[in-house]
């Protein structure tokens, strides 16, 4: 019975995504549970920092209300999250200018702030200030369950 435990592994084994399949953009998983709101992590995905923030009860206010002819590049907060998870932004942090890592809950609009040349995003990562001429993406995204999403 070992042996042919022994025998099969290695053909089990072969069929998992390699290191280099994974970073060229296989679906990742990530459990929500431990994000306390008003705090933010940052995963990798496809190479690229994928910010999730567990927004607050008044980031998510301030992001609605932002007239959007006040914007750079007009987008409603509601087609940034999903619906019914307006707490969960989930966005590439990478500045749209020229391509630097924003600072997460900096600048003037509690968001992103990019240090290289001052660009500022909201709390939806939306462009409110400086050279940068669109949002944050938003990269390909699902929710597996109420603590779990999937990216890619």
């Amino acid at each position: 019975m070992v042996g042919a435990a022994a025998t099969v592994w290695p053909l089990v084994t072969q069929m998992n995504p390699d290191a280099a399949t994974i970073a060229a953009g296989a679906p990742i998983e990530v459990d929500l549970t431990p994000i306390a709101e008003g705090q933010d992590i940052k995963v990798f995905w496809r190479g690229k920092p994928i910010y999730i923030s567990h927004r607050t009860k008044k980031q998510i206010d301030e992001a609605q209300q932002a007239p959007l002819s006040s914007l750079k590049d007009p987008e409603a907060d509601s087609a940034r999250v999903k619906a019914g998870h307006d707490q969960w932004l989930v966005v590439i942090g990478i500045c749209t200018h020229l391509g630097c890592i924003p600072i997460a809950h900096e600048g003037n609009y509690d968001g992103f702030f990019c240090p290289c040349h001052g660009s500022q995003y909201d709390s939806s990562g939306r462009i409110r200030q400086g050279p940068a001429p669109a949002n944050l993406e938003v990269p390909p995204y699902t929710f597996v369950s109420d603590t779990k999403i999937q990216i890619g």
